[in-house]
């Protein structure tokens, strides 16, 4: 072999190597760094922790039962066994914040150019999610394993923690981890939320499948109108379908929670008219204090607290027109004057892809603010999440403890 012959091989090993380590380093980027670069810049917080109030009102705070009824945290490429630097929730987060149930809800198809009103479902946002996380290809064309894929995440995390996490989907699991929990404060549990039918793909059995995965709450709308029925930020904003009147009355058959959040005011009309048991707006404002359609008007309020339901106030500024606790208390305050304290909890939007005032473990400020606005030591309990056990009792055969409930 020549000499230039040699050269020549040794250049091309040389450009060889660099093309695979640009490839190396380009895919680390884009599977490794690119998510979590999505993740900080979308689950932003105003003020970072620690978040800092009276000893004694972290005296009151931690002797809460503290409940909050929607968190998109399972969209994520987030070990939530792990505390981390970024997002709204994990584990080690909701430990810090005594937090006692949080509702983890799943997230399956967004559209691309998000608006407020009148989007339609021909673009998807979480299949571009689902690419760079390393979701398993089953999941890039059907919306439902989508779904099962993210129950299964929160499945793992049970299983993985040494019974600090428990998931409930039973009258067992609930009283069994009430009773742990008096022993062990620092235990969490979590239930299972669908946020949107569209994961049902136009298939009413599909609601048995969901229930078999261990979903326990079903969101009938998210940002566009479906086969079931119309969304408040969806073209048509149309009520409940012929095949929505059946997905209704089969989540009920199942004991499977209906949450009116993102719904238009007509499949809200239609579902607490033929509901036979409590509903629930997970994550909202009240035009009360914050006037946009995303928000629940006075008599879609009475109409929930009419089934004997729960309305979660979120802490966007969307939802509250605020950016602290003080205004998230006020949006409380005006739910609880108009229908009554047993009404309203937390429905924060964590990990929802919203900038948040704070992270989980901002909670106290909301205790705290809470006091402020005049609530009494009993009111702050139920609004923090005794009210969300009470509902919790009529599902699953559910049946609470008295003594949680006063």
């Amino acid at each position: 072999m020549t000499q230039r012959k040699r050269r020549c091989l040794k250049r091309g090993s040389r450009w060889g190597w660099i093309g695979i380590i640009g490839v190396a380093i380009t895919l680390y980027l884009v599977f490794v760094q690119l998510p979590m670069v999505i993740d900080q810049r979308l689950n932003a917080v105003m003020h970072s922790p620690p978040h800092a109030v009276s000893p004694a009102m972290a005296k009151v705070h931690n002797s809460l039962w503290i409940a909050d009824l929607h968190a998109d945290s399972l969209l994520w490429h987030r070990d939530l066994s792990q505390r981390h630097p970024r997002g709204h929730v994990d584990l080690p987060r909701l430990q810090q914040a005594n937090v006692a149930l949080q509702a983890f809800t799943v997230v399956t198809q967004i559209p691309s150019n998000l608006k407020l009103a009148g989007n339609d479902s021909r673009s998807d946002d979480i299949l571009k999610l689902a690419l760079i996380q390393r979701w398993p290809p089953s999941t890039w064309n059907s919306l439902l394993e989508r779904a099962l894929y993210q129950a299964k995440q929160l499945q793992k995390l049970a299983a993985q923690s040494s019974g600090e996490f428990r998931l409930v989907q039973t009258q067992a699991d609930l009283q069994a981890f009430i009773q742990d929990r008096k022993q062990q404060p620092h235990l969490t549990a979590g239930i299972l939320g669908l946020e949107g039918v569209q994961a049902l793909q136009g298939r009413v059995e599909n609601v048995d499948r969901i229930y078999a995965a261990g979903f326990r709450m079903l969101g009938l709308a998210h940002f566009f109108d479906t086969e079931v029925g119309g969304s408040v930020h969806g073209l048509r904003q149309g009520g409940l379908t012929a095949l929505g009147r059946q997905v209704v009355l089969r989540s009920q058959q199942q004991h499977l929670l209906l949450d009116l959040a993102h719904s238009s005011p007509a499949v809200i009309d239609e579902v607490v008219a033929m509901s036979t048991q409590p509903v629930v707006v997970s994550h909202t404002g009240v035009q009360g204090t914050c006037n946009n359609l995303r928000n629940l008007s006075d008599s879609q309020i009475r109409a929930i607290a009419d089934t004997g339901g729960v309305i979660g106030i979120g802490f966007w500024f969307t939802a509250v027109c605020g950016e602290d606790a003080g205004a998230i208390a006020a949006a409380i305050r005006y739910t609880a004057d108009l229908v009554g304290v047993n009404h309203v909890s937390l429905g924060s939007d964590f990990d929802g892809a919203v900038q948040m005032p704070f992270d989980v473990t901002g909670l106290p400020l909301i205790t705290a603010a809470l006091q402020a606005e005049g609530f009494t030591p009993d009111e702050i309990g139920k609004i923090m999440g005794l009210n969300i056990l009470r509902v919790l009792k009529t599902f699953c055969s559910l049946n609470i403890s008295s003594d949680y409930l006063q």
